[in-house]
């Protein structure tokens, strides 16, 4: 009996951590659910925030470069808001060269 009540044990440990998963890949703020306000204020209220754009799409914004590696550069960041399609929220850093961090 008390190998069943340890398999039933492990069985439902397993079956937490998987529920876990998704729930922690969908804890960022999606800006299709956020009005443009919203948007910009989160980013101003943290500095830098990972924002969700779309499904399985997410950037880090930064409110300015102070927020970046001291090689990159700031880029102007647009993002689908509920009441904006090209709402600006801040600044993506980048590669001095151009390519994306």
């Amino acid at each position: 009996m008390q190998i069943l009540n340890c398999g039933l044990f492990l069985a439902l440990i397993a079956s937490a951590a998987s529920l876990a998963g998704p729930a922690v890949a969908q804890s960022r703020p999606d800006t299709n659910r956020l009005s443009c306000a919203a948007a910009q204020a989160l980013v101003t209220k943290h500095g830098g925030i990972v924002l969700s754009t779309g499904p399985s799409l997410f950037d880090r914004y930064v409110t300015s470069r102070a927020y970046c590696p001291t090689t990159d550069r700031t880029e102007a960041a647009f993002v689908p808001t509920t009441d904006n399609r090209q709402c600006f929220v801040g600044y993506t850093c980048r590669d001095r060269d151009g390519g994306d961090k």
